[in-house]
């Protein structure tokens, strides 16, 4: 798979990945699951498409979207959005 741009969770939201799209000024995101394993690739288009979308929610993760897909080889140098650890939430 070719380089993704920034690496994030699959619990992560639609809305949160846009974000993170947007900060990261890229228009692709590389997706993984708990065990940091690539389960897929995401465009700004697809979320774009689920969020506009009838069914969507503001609960819709990136996993849902995703299915069930195999894993891919990480991409040398990306950032991954790790989730904030329970001290950092708590602050």
């Amino acid at each position: 798979m070719d380089a993704a741009g920034p690496q994030v969770y699959d619990d992560m939201t639609v809305e949160v990945a846009l974000s993170v799209m947007a900060s990261a000024r890229t228009g692709r995101l590389r997706v993984c699951d708990n065990d940091s394993l690539c389960t897929g690739l995401v465009t700004r288009a697809q979320l774009t498409v689920v969020r506009d979308g009838p069914g969507y929610s503001d609960r819709v993760r990136l996993r849902d979207i995703l299915g069930d897909r195999g894993p891919c080889a990480p991409a040398a140098g990306q950032a991954i959005h790790r989730r904030p650890s329970a001290l950092a939430q708590a602050l």
